[in-house]
């Protein structure tokens, strides 16, 4: 594999974010992945939460979102956000769309955006499940998809690929990926139902399981994303894995590791 591992950690005005080197060298597209680093909520959310499904104080989360879209020079306004239901359905993103934020949004359903308009901000949450970065440098398309486990299994990543093909005429071996911060397989427990599905997605199952010895598995999903990518026609060096786990690492909100009671980062990507 000559996949490139690791992306790279940011800290501006407080706020610490990551981005993908390999997105920044094109310089066509403003992107990164947030922590919980740098904003203003509090409690168990503290504090960059930016998530309105998860109690927090709207007040709060709408100025988290302003801190981020000045980190970024992102165009809050147009922001259009994904309504994620764990399924694999991918929606293309026009200009009609702008501002589907907040409330006055008619995406439902949907865990993964694609675009290829300029200064449309897409927009997915995360809070342990794995944020897939998608830019085609060629044809100017970038998506975003929210991939756990249900998603993975149905091939969200793959249908990502697919809708920037047919919508916009992307080649695969063009397109750079990247997978970001996620629970990792060093913490991610799952059992028997949710093994035999992972085993009936992919047929190299064994490099994203592990049986333990309780009779539990430990799942790989970012590696599970990333060999249904290349078996997509992603080329294995144009996709960069983060192999960060949100449940290890404590600049990460983590659902499992915090029972629930927790924020959400989110993914942001627009095109200059």
């Amino acid at each position: 594999m000559s996949l490139k591992i690791g992306f790279k950690r940011n800290e501006k005005d407080g706020v610490v974010f990551y981005t993908i080197p390999s997105f920044e060298e094109t310089g066509i597209v403003k992107h990164l992945f947030t922590t919980r680093i740098g904003g203003v909520s509090k409690g168990e959310f503290a504090s960059l939460n930016l998530s309105l499904k998860r109690y927090d104080s709207k007040e709060e989360v709408y100025e988290n979102f302003k801190i981020i879209c000045r980190i970024g020079e992102f165009t809050c306004e147009n922001m259009v956000f994904s309504d994620q239901v764990h399924g694999n359905v991918v929606r293309k993103i026009t200009y009609e769309d702008r501002g589907k934020n907040f409330g006055k949004n008619d995406i439902i359903g949907v865990d993964g955006l694609v675009t290829g308009e300029r200064g449309i901000p897409l927009v997915t949450f995360h809070a342990d499940c794995v944020p897939l970065f998608f830019l085609d440098p060629v044809k100017k398309v970038v998506a975003l998809s929210h991939a756990g486990w249900r998603g993975t299994v149905a091939y969200i990543g793959p249908n990502t690929v697919e809708v920037m093909r047919k919508e916009y005429g992307s080649n695969p071996k063009d397109i750079l990926v990247g997978i970001g911060p996620s629970i990792y397989k060093c913490c991610y427990e799952v059992g028997d139902d949710v093994a035999e599905r992972v085993k009936e997605a992919i047929e190299d199952w064994k490099e994203v399981l592990v049986k333990k010895s309780d009779g539990k598995w430990l799942l790989d999903l970012q590696h599970a994303n990333y060999i249904e990518l290349v078996s997509s026609g992603i080329p294995d060096e144009n996709i960069t894995v983060s192999q960060i786990c949100t449940s290890c690492n404590l600049e990460f909100y983590s659902y499992r590791r915090d029972k629930g009671i927790t924020g959400s980062m989110a993914a942001f990507v627009e095109l200059k």
